[in-house]
């Protein structure tokens, strides 16, 4: 009994100091991942509570349940029409690169360490695949606005990279063990991992947001048949050989992207859980380390990590991606610096354990020594990198708040609940707004007292709004309430004027005084950057031609709608 009371406590504690600290983050800068590692460093056994802990075979099972819980959230939030734009070079950077990255580290890690090959190989296996933890983590919690390419490139390889460090993890400890089998049957390893883990992630999170969408249960409970099916996807997948993180993805982005109502009651329910687990795996990882057997290999750590960060990182990418598509440089940049190594390379780092290696604590402590690395190097400075690489867009306009009416089944209306800060909106009577055709206000709020607005009720800045219409409404009325900052930085980013893509480069040549080549005349001027950018336009593409930037401020798939002009 007093062990329990004794977990409960010691388990709350833990988890209260680091949500309480992750105000540390916004403070000072510092990776909400950090910060959970150091808090169960500081609960260890050389830390201020003590708390022996160095039992691996729990370790493991709580870090394959925390990344399960992870990716299945971060499924649920990606959005397939990204897939367009990132999946190619992503699945490239998945196989090729982590191949890349892990052999240039693993030949940095044997002359470091004194290795044999395949140790120092190992070393580069384990550390190879960037996290879908700290990737979601540092992307969201910092709120950058990426632009489609980048942000979906960087969010699907860290959610499909992990079977590629799996299998180069096992087939190096096989090695080491003796057990390797022959090369036919290692190379159906590999295949298995992505094939089974591909056909059962997709064909079970079909079915799976068939069921959601079908049954009618208590909205609480949507959220745990979600969980149910993700962890049996899971299991079912590595039972017969293949990646179960791969197919706990693919099953979260089959069910998040089969709209329904059962998505408003899942998508905040697994935000929880996916925090909860991002804290509790980091806080055991925290335990599980010995601050004195790490400072043991301090330096030749340092030095794979520096390698990693800045030779065989940036490498990989532009091996795996400048051949084959069309990135800009400083995209491949933010790409190469955005390879953040976090809990999966830990949890990798116990195989060697379980596996019986001899020299197991070496690769953990490297392992362990390189995560923190990375978090403090690379994800402490990604917002000042998204900034210098120009792979930002400006924040837009979102409502304040949000939330289903829960009336239809599909494409349900909502509230959308703004404040009015744009200075051109002061003193403007509501039936002279442009609103779109569907929605409508429902209540105003002026200094905590609601009116009821009619079309002569005149608009005051620093007034809230509650809006009912439906999700296609929101560009237009994101739009309309822009405060006055906002709409000037889109200004600069995307400039002064915008065109219709439509038009002809003949047409705007005669306009603007801009010479073109007679064959470029019939063109019009979202085909030629939709040329120019390799066929997938996002928002945020910039065409330099003839002394203007031609930015790209608005698309329908892969078809350029409207086009911004930016002079240098």
């Amino acid at each position: 009994m007093d062990f329990i009371n004794t977990l409960f406590l010691l388990s709350g504690a833990l988890l209260a100091l680091s949500i309480l600290a992750s105000r540390l983050s916004s403070l000072f800068g510092l990776p909400l991942l950090i910060i959970f590692l150091g808090l169960g460093m500081l609960a260890g056994e050389e830390g201020l509570l003590g708390i022996q802990f160095d039992d691996y075979s729990i370790a493991f099972l709580i870090g394959h349940l925390a990344l399960a819980l992870i990716l299945l959230d971060g499924g649920l939030r990606t959005r397939l029409k990204t897939f367009r734009a990132g999946f190619r070079p992503a699945l490239s950077l998945a196989t090729l690169g982590v191949f890349l990255t892990s052999g240039i580290t693993g030949l940095v890690a044997m002359w470091a360490f004194d290795l044999t090959l395949i140790q120092g190989l190992l070393v580069g296996a384990i550390v190879g695949s960037t996290d879908a933890a700290a990737v979601f983590s540092m992307l969201s919690g910092r709120g950058i606005n990426l632009n489609e390419r980048v942000g979906a490139t960087l969010e699907i390889e860290s959610g499909t990279n992990d079977p590629m460090a799996i299998f180069l993890t096992i087939m190096f400890i096989e090695i080491l063990a003796g057990d390797i089998g022959s090369i036919a049957e290692t190379a159906l390893f590999l295949i298995q991992q992505f094939g089974v883990g591909i056909v059962i992630g997709i064909g079970g999170g079909w079915l799976t947001g068939k069921l959601l969408r079908w049954v009618d249960l208590a909205p609480g409970l949507y959220s745990l048949l979600a969980l149910a099916m993700g962890f049996f996807v899971f299991g079912a997948t590595s039972a017969l050989g293949g990646s179960g993180f791969l197919a706990i993805y693919l099953c979260g982005l089959m069910i998040g992207n089969q709209p329904g109502r059962h998505l408003n009651f899942i998508l905040p329910v697994h935000d929880g859980l996916a925090w909860l687990s991002q804290i509790g795996l980091f806080l055991v990882l925290g335990l599980l380390v010995t601050p004195s057997d790490l400072l043991e290999y301090a330096l030749p750590a340092f030095l794979v990590g520096l390698a990693l960060i800045f030779v065989a990182r940036p490498l990989a990418v532009l091996i795996a991606i400048k051949p084959f598509f069309k990135f800009r440089w400083r995209e491949l940049g933010f790409i190469s610096w955005v390879g953040l190594r976090g809990a999966v390379p830990i949890v990798l780092a116990i195989f060697p354990f379980i596996g019986g290696v001899e020299n197991a604590s070496l690769y953990f402590n490297v392992a362990f020594g390189v995560v923190l690395m990375s978090l403090l190097i690379q994800g402490g400075t990604i917002s000042l990198m998204a900034r210098w690489m120009k792979v930002q867009l400006p924040q837009a306009t979102a409502p304040n708040h949000r939330g289903p009416l829960g009336i239809l089944p599909e494409n349900d209306y909502e509230m959308f609940v703004y404040r009015v800060e744009n200075p051109s909106l002061d003193d403007v009577p509501i039936r002279l707004l442009r609103f779109p055709s569907g929605a409508l206000i429902s209540a105003l709020f002026r200094e905590h007292a609601m009116l009821h607005p009619k079309g002569s009720t005149q608009l005051k800045i620093g007034d809230v709004i509650c809006v009912i219409g439906r999700n296609e409404d929101l560009a237009a009325l994101n739009k309309l309430f822009n405060g006055d900052a906002k709409l000037k930085q889109e200004k600069e980013f995307f400039g002064p004027f915008t065109l219709d893509a439509d038009a002809r480069l003949g047409e705007i040549a005669k306009a603007y005084g801009i010479s073109v080549t007679p064959g470029e005349e019939d063109m019009t001027l979202g085909e030629f950057i939709s040329m120019r950018v390799g066929g997938h336009p996002v928002i945020g593409d910039d065409v330099a031609w003839h002394g203007i930037h031609w930015v790209v401020s608005e698309v329908e798939g892969d078809k350029v709608v409207r086009v911004g002009m930016r002079f240098y």
